[in-house]
């Protein structure tokens, strides 16, 4: 009988990504509150307990911490970042906050020679980890060793073989940290002892079930971006509730280069069905106009778009709007205790009074998810492989206030990006590439005259579920190529930069 691990949320960004990990191992992960005691945990059932990192320092007034009577309830605890420095100075070790701003993004692990390790029984190897913390592990408690450093000198793995407690400050469920997963397997299936379950649910099935019991009788219309997210919640309906969906693409003016028309094909080839086609671009832009802050930009053009489905629903008897919201969407807008990064348009960018029932069965799920059920679906190879893009599009691509001339400047130049992306055979190689087009005026030489026109950044970074990502190494020649042509096919721009930045300390998007 498989037994449950049971997960600890600090508020961590990446809490809900740690347990994915353990269900990915065919193991149940049961969340946990920081305050859950000893009395609220069926030892019987629970065979281990991980806790995730979060957003506070420990030093911190109300920072959160554990029931100190759980380290001793004799099943093993494993601490990542937040949660080993909270493990370390309730046992008696010390953290320090540093002056040197911590650790952010790629670092590695260098093991300790002769120094045995219960998460790397072969020895620690020299290895790439994913690392987000500001505080740092200077003090391990009584009966811990250290087992692995990091780069930059700090304790990144310490355990207590005795007690089955185990420290590591970055964060192994990431798609960066080289071999994240065996150590959360090694922790998981060995040191706990769970049964891993060979056989997964029938996910398709229960998801179509789920969304047919939710929608019942009534009418639903199907938000449409073009990405795969909306296109898999389409298909859902299309499979659960055939024949009482309204399949609709708002457009705001802030689209890609024939993305309307790509959206309408696609869907009339793929579904037979045809596209609800709204122009709602003069509206959209004035609702943001001279609006320079990135997040009243999201929560108007989030409660735009709910007006105009609202509008819809009204001409049509639906009574539910369908969306593609994401987990990443949710954890980045503070949704579930998490710390807010930035609002997503279709998450906290909504108005609190609606119209409609809110329909998202893709709302636990991460991108690289969403592209296998997309593949069990059905889902044409153009939708399941376009990158991701904000539901504002290019309006959050654009630094400070918008308006129909950057939009324009701006959809020019990121064209060249994506099509020279795709022309060298790498389009698929990058998880996420766009054009942000900078405030700041920067002066050129063109023609023999001092000019001073806009800046572009091009960001490309590779990545699999939005939680964290690294920029793309993409070839010289071609980025010499994409700049040529963008500082010569539009002549509003004079300058192209490079973002080189991973997350985090960064986000994907700029704003």
């Amino acid at each position: 009988m498989k037994k449950r691990i049971a997960v600890v949320d600090f508020g961590s960004q990446y809490g809900h990504l740690i347990a994915r990990r353990v269900r990915e191992l065919g193991v149940v992960a049961e969340p946990l509150p920081p305050t859950a005691s000893r009395a609220e945990i069926d030892l019987r059932e629970v065979r281990g307990i991980i806790l995730s990192g979060g957003p506070d320092s420990v030093f911190a007034p109300e920072a959160p911490t554990l029931s100190e009577e759980l380290y001793a309830a004799g099943v093993p605890v494993l601490g990542i970042c937040y949660g080993a420095q909270v493990m370390v100075r309730q046992l008696g070790g010390e953290v320090a906050g540093t002056s040197e701003g911590g650790e952010y993004g790629r670092s590695g692990l260098r093991g300790r020679a002769g120094v045995r390790s219960d998460l790397y029984p072969s020895g620690v190897t020299d290895e790439e980890v994913w690392m987000s913390h500001n505080d740092t592990i200077t003090a391990i408690p009584p009966g811990f060793r250290v087992t692995a450093l990091s780069w930059g000198n700090h304790i990144a793995i310490a355990e207590d073989s005795t007690r089955r407690l185990y420290a590591v400050q970055f964060h192994p469920e990431v798609v960066h940290s080289a071999h994240g997963r065996q150590l959360i397997r090694r922790f998981v299936l060995d040191l706990c002892g769970c049964d891993p379950s060979p056989d997964g649910p029938a996910f398709l099935g229960d998801m179509s079930n789920a969304v047919k019991s939710a929608v019942g009788s009534e009418r639903v219309i199907c938000a449409l971006s073009g990405g795969v997210d909306s296109a898999v919640t389409a298909a859902l309906l299309h499979r659960a509730v055939p024949g009482q969906v309204t399949h609709a693409l708002v457009d705001n003016g802030f689209l890609r280069s024939g993305e309307v028309e790509q959206v309408v094909t696609h869907f009339r080839d793929w579904l037979g069905q045809e596209v609800t086609v709204i122009d709602a671009s003069e509206r959209f832009l004035e609702q943001i106009r001279g609006v320079a802050d990135p997040e009243v930009k999201r929560e108007r053009i989030g409660a735009c778009f709910v007006r105009e489905f609202e509008e819809l629903a009204d001409r049509i008897g639906a009574s539910i709007l369908a969306q593609g919201t994401i987990f990443p969407d949710r954890v980045e807008s503070g949704i579930g205790g998490s710390a807010v990064i930035k609002t997503h348009h279709n998450v906290g960018g909504l108005p609190a009074e609606m119209g409609m029932r809110l329909l998202e069965p893709l709302r636990d799920l991460y991108k690289d998810e969403v592209r296998s059920l997309a593949a069990m679906l059905g889902v044409p190879q153009p939708i399941i492989g376009r990158h991701p893009f904000p539901g504002p599009g290019l309006a959050v691509h654009i630094i400070g206030e918008v308006t129909r001339a950057k939009v324009a400047v701006l959809r020019t130049a990121d064209a060249v990006f994506i099509e020279e992306l795709r022309r060298a055979g790498l389009y698929d190689n990058v998880w996420q590439a766009f054009g942000v087009l900078l405030p700041a005026r920067t002066d050129g030489a063109a023609g023999g005259r001092s000019t001073s026109r806009h800046c572009l950044a091009l960001r490309a970074v590779t990545g699999s579920d939005a939680m964290t990502a690294d920029w793309a190494r993409l070839p010289y020649a071609l980025l010499e190529r994409i700049s040529l042509r963008i500082t010569s096919e539009v002549p509003e721009i004079d300058r192209v930069v490079l973002d080189v930045t991973q997350k985090p300390p960064g986000t994907i998007g700029w704003e």
